[in-house]
């Protein structure tokens, strides 16, 4: 069990500013820690389990926060963009205050499920494809998929960038014109340049699945959630593991 800790460095772990801004919020009666209004910034308090009140808003803590966010079309997954909104502009400010990171990214009108998180070993191990965790998504295209653009998915397609074949680990179709495949690397428009690649095109593209972890189905466009361990254990899982 973890050794309590100041309300102070607490507040200052989870993004609500500075320590000193910390302080001055439990100064001014703005914190409340399991509902009970809190006076002391140097009270230590146990952190398992605790549920803050910071200016009126609940928070959990979480030593190290990992999210699942529904993407929304027209975003960018960066700090610093360049013709869209940020992805980060939706989330609360303490999760920009304490450097949270997409855990790799999606085109700014690919939609759908992304990971957001300050654990930079969760990051590696989530991107690297060495841990062979897919991603599914679902394509939609403007023409008609047929089976031996699938066949050509499964077999693998060689993009300008890189001899090596890319391929996709699973293919479904789900209607004539969508697709859910699930691959396994990260090569930069890996989907619309595989689809471009046997012929057809992408018209959408939203990623529903990471790992064997669904996004919810109530996760709104632009809403988050946080991830809890039988998540991040769904999340780990390899193409085609059992989930223990």
């Amino acid at each position: 069990m973890a050794k309590p800790i100041s309300l102070e460095k607490i507040l200052f772990s989870q993004g609500f500013g500075t320590r000193r801004y910390c302080s001055d919020l439990v100064y001014a009666d703005l914190v409340k820690v399991n509902g009970v209004p809190a006076d002391d910034p140097e009270e230590r308090i146990a952190t398992e389990g605790l549920m803050l009140n910071v200016e009126g808003k609940d928070w959990e803590f979480h030593e190290k926060a990992y999210i699942a966010f529904n993407k929304p079309p027209n975003y960018e997954c960066s700090h610093k963009t360049t013709h869209h909104p940020s992805v980060y502009s939706l989330l609360p400010k303490p999760f920009v205050e304490r450097g949270l990171q997409c855990v790799g990214r999606l085109d700014f009108d690919t939609t759908g499920l992304i990971l957001i998180s300050d654990d930079g070993q969760f990051i590696h191990k989530m991107t690297t494809p060495k841990k062979n965790i897919g991603k599914v998504y679902e394509i939609t295209t403007p023409e008609p998929i047929t089976q031996n653009q699938i066949d050509h998915l499964l077999t693998g397609v060689v993009l300008d960038d890189d001899p090596k074949p890319c391929l996709a680990s699973a293919c479904k179709q789900l209607g004539e014109n969508v697709l859910a495949m699930t691959i396994v690397e990260g090569r930069y428009h890996q989907v619309k340049r595989m689809m471009a690649a046997v012929g057809n095109h992408v018209a959408k593209l939203h990623r529903t699945e990471i790992g064997q972890y669904i996004m919810p189905a109530d996760l709104a466009e632009g809403e988050w959630r946080w991830l809890y361990p039988d998540d991040l254990h769904r999340l780990s899982q390899s193409v085609g593991a059992p989930i223990a």
